[in-house]
């Protein structure tokens, strides 16, 4: 590892990388492209940012000389913070569906060195002229697979297609790869596998699940969430008509959740994401869309409400859990029709439900709303010391701090909350009025 890169790592608290990327800094200096197969929480991300940072050339500063597509606008909001938070020097853009373009053709008027986004809003900027790729010596078609699942092949193409003087290309992916597309091309691919052999890849995550007595599934997920309320979970479901379903149900009973699928606005898609990363929501019902490529840090438990269909289905879920060096577990619900999915090697332990529902507990943090964000100059530090000045709030009573174009939230110790938003009301952040509440999920189907 480069001084340089020792640097960068050191933003990260992070002093040694893991053994795929180790691997992934060698075989980056080898004259090929490269496939990255990994299981998700594994560190890609940083895996691929880390040789392209220490490549990209000063002297051509004000030109895009990275592109960098992926299948969601989550995954490129994470990809775009990690870059940042590296602190290089560089400018990198994020563009995506539902974002304003306006803002983004602004962002792109002075060009970024690294380009992150969407396949169709990247081809829009490529389009419209917004942006010329046609220098950019990298390219990253991060979880590609999944954008190709999504429809995006011809954008994708496309894409590739005005990458004139690309030096390499990576490709990443959690899962094996049936076959590469023939847009591609024929040059020489080194892949790294660090899935050979490894049906379940997470070691420390423990399979259950439960028999469903009756024909009243949601009624057991009920229980099985009580019993677990102490823990932050997802709910996998196939289809969104089951999440809007649930959903449904848990609003009617005062449940607090979030729910997550590709049918959303952005904006709520968004907020749900955060309410659930900063502990305001500990339940998230949700579609595979949420089983990779978000920033979602440790997850207790996987739900799978509706079983997943393929091998590769259900290694994503899993995967949202037991990562790094931390435990999970993974419970398969199963009325009279259900059968444990055939690609399983080991079969789970059997638990059994509570009789009766147990009392549910409260979230530790609630979510305060704050109307300014990065188009007004507003900083984490900038909130964080109002909160704890205005606030006064202590330091373990306040949580993470997210800030979009025009709003930021922040995850305020629930027992605190009422007497910090009093106190705040009416104090202005660096010297502007801003209008401040507590932020909820309107679960609207």
């Amino acid at each position: 590892m480069t001084p340089q890169q020792q640097t960068l790592l050191k933003n990260f608290g992070i002093t040694e990388l893991n053994e795929m990327q180790v691997t992934m800094q060698q075989a980056f200096e080898a004259d090929s492209d490269i496939i990255l197969i990994s299981p998700t929480g594994s560190g890609k991300t940083l895996a691929f940012l880390l040789p392209i940072v220490t490549s990209l050339e000063k002297e051509l500063k004000e030109s895009i000389q990275t592109v960098i597509v992926v299948p969601t606008r989550e995954l490129a909001l994470q990809i775009e913070m990690v870059f940042k938070q590296m602190s290089s020097g560089f400018k990198i853009s994020c563009v995506y569906g539902g974002h304003n373009t306006r803002i983004e053709e602004s962002s792109l008027s002075v060009p970024p060195t690294v380009l992150v986004g969407t396949p169709g809003r990247i081809s829009y900027h490529i389009r419209n002229e917004n942006i010329a790729i046609d220098k950019a010596k990298y390219l990253v078609l991060d979880e590609f697979d999944k954008s190709l699942e999504s429809g995006f092949k011809d954008e994708m193409e496309y894409i590739v297609n005005n990458c004139k003087s690309l030096k390499k290309r990576l490709f990443t992916s959690a899962t094996p790869l049936e076959k590469i597309p023939s847009f591609i091309g024929k040059r020489r691919i080194f892949e790294l596998n660090f899935t050979q052999g490894l049906q379940q890849p997470i070691q420390n995550l423990s399979l259950k699940y439960v028999n469903v007595k009756g024909d009243d599934k949601l009624e057991a997920l009920l229980l099985l969430m009580g019993a677990l309320s102490d823990k932050s979970m997802i709910v996998f479901c196939n289809h969104r008509d089951a999440v809007n379903r649930i959903s449904t149900q848990l609003t009617k009973m005062n449940f607090l959740h979030g729910f997550y699928h590709g049918g959303l606005e952005q904006i709520d898609r968004e907020k749900t994401l955060i309410l659930f990363r900063n502990g305001s929501v500990r339940v998230l019902i949700s579609t595979d869309l949420g089983s990779r490529g978000l920033d979602i840090p440790e997850i207790d438990v996987i739900i799978h409400y509706q079983l997943p269909l393929k091998e590769d289905a259900m290694i994503h879920r899993n995967g949202r859990t037991a990562r790094m060096n931390a435990s999970g577990e993974a419970y398969f619900l199963l009325d009279v029709e259900d059968k444990l999915p055939h690609f399983l090697k080991d079969k789970p332990k059997e638990v059994f439900l509570p009789i009766k529902q147990e009392n549910l507990r409260m979230p530790a943090f609630r979510t305060l709303y704050i109307s300014a964000g990065k188009k007004d100059k507003i900083s984490k530090v900038d909130i964080a010391g109002w909160l704890h000045q205005k606030g006064m709030l202590q330091k373990d009573e306040l949580g993470r701090i997210d800030i979009l174009d025009k709003v930021a939230y922040a995850a305020i110790a629930a027992p605190m909350f009422k007497t910090a938003l009093a106190r705040i009301k009416e104090e202005k952040l660096k010297g502007k009025k801003v209008k401040v509440e507590e932020a909820y999920l309107v679960n609207k189907i």
